[in-house]
């Protein structure tokens, strides 16, 4: 069993979380740096128990949107508040509700790994009990139980990464900042942090990441965001990122014999964008609606459908169209100017 001290801490965080209704929330928030705007007016909301994954290149301001709101950089302009705390006004607050993975750890390598996170769970308050066993817990869950004696410079690349994020686990923060969460990690240390994450957000925490592992985005986040050029230029599911720039699901059916116009059967019902002798692929934007209509008018025109499922798409190919039309976008205006 848990111990209560830890029951009794996670019933008081939920409660907060649901008093403030929305755990990051951001309202234009920009940031200039000597005349460069790295963040251009972003706005978004994370609900408790969510993730949300901000994509986009490097540079396009995925890492300082993330410092501004750990109260590490300040706002040119705009807000941003974090567990119900302004990032300007209430920076510790802010600090004590957040657990953060930057692309920079800054270990201190002379440290052994036990003594590291000791250092940690003092700054954070944890009690002595607590203190003994939360990083010894959280080690043994990402396989560095063997390597809390070991000095962090003889820790891997792979490692470090672990240790930053028990780290940034350790105080049992209700929202977690992550930038490239599993990068430099092999396939199993990356599945481990990826059904971490899941944990978590059963738990109810809300979860932000950056990544350039589109997979790793498209499996955990809630909510996607993508950002170019310190714009957030699209926003929304998945599926409702799918469906803006890719188009309604695409099903592909395939029958025992030839379609001799069968196609003539599906009239006005679906969009067919391709077929082949037994085989064709069709739009349409309800398919738990039209897919049963299809079967029933091709079965009573006497062919026999083999199978009939939706063409696969992955965040990759909504990312790349994204960003493509933006580029469009913004070239036209260069050439309108």
């Amino acid at each position: 069993m848990r111990p209560a001290t830890v029951i009794q801490s996670r019933v008081k965080r939920v409660g907060r979380q649901k008093a403030i209704g929305r755990m990051i929330e951001t309202y234009e928030l920009t940031k200039d740096f000597k005349g460069f705007r790295a963040v251009d007016q972003i706005t978004f909301s994370v609900e408790p128990g969510k993730v949300f994954a901000i994509l986009g290149p490097n540079g396009a301001g995925k890492t300082t949107t993330v410092r501004m709101l750990t109260s590490i950089l300040k706002p040119t302009a705009g807000w941003a508040k974090v567990a119900g705390y302004d990032v300007v006004k209430q920076p510790s607050a802010v600090r004590a509700s957040v657990g953060v993975l930057t692309e920079q750890h800054g270990l201190y390598e002379r440290m052994r790994g036990i003594e590291y996170l000791d250092f940690f769970a003092r700054i954070y308050h944890l009690s002595p009990e607590n203190r003994r066993q939360r990083p010894l817990k959280l080690m043994e869950h990402f396989g560095l139980g063997d390597a809390l004696d070991k000095r962090l410079g003889e820790y891997s690349k792979g490692m470090k990464q672990k240790l930053a994020l028990v780290r940034a686990m350790l105080h049992d923060p209700a929202v977690l900042l992550l930038d490239e969460p599993t990068s430099a990690m092999d396939p199993q240390s990356a599945r481990l942090v990826r059904e971490a994450i899941k944990e978590l957000q059963r738990e109810e925490r809300t979860i932000t990441i950056t990544t350039h592992n589109l997979t790793e985005a498209q499996s955990l986040a809630d909510q996607i965001a993508v950002i170019r050029r310190g714009r957030i230029i699209a926003h929304g599911t998945f599926k409702e990122l799918s469906q803006r720039f890719v188009g309604a699901p695409l099903m592909e059916l395939h029958l025992t014999q030839q379609l001799n116009g069968a196609v003539s059967e599906l009239g006005g019902m679906v969009e067919v964008v391709e077929q082949g002798d037994r085989w064709l692929r069709y739009r349409t934007p309800e398919p738990s609606v039209i897919n049963p209509q299809v079967i029933r008018r091709l079965t009573g025109a006497g062919l026999e459908i083999v199978t009939l499922s939706e063409v696969s798409r992955t965040l990759e190919d909504v990312y790349l169209q994204i960003v493509q039309e933006d580029e469009g976008q913004e070239k036209n205006v260069k050439h309108n100017e």
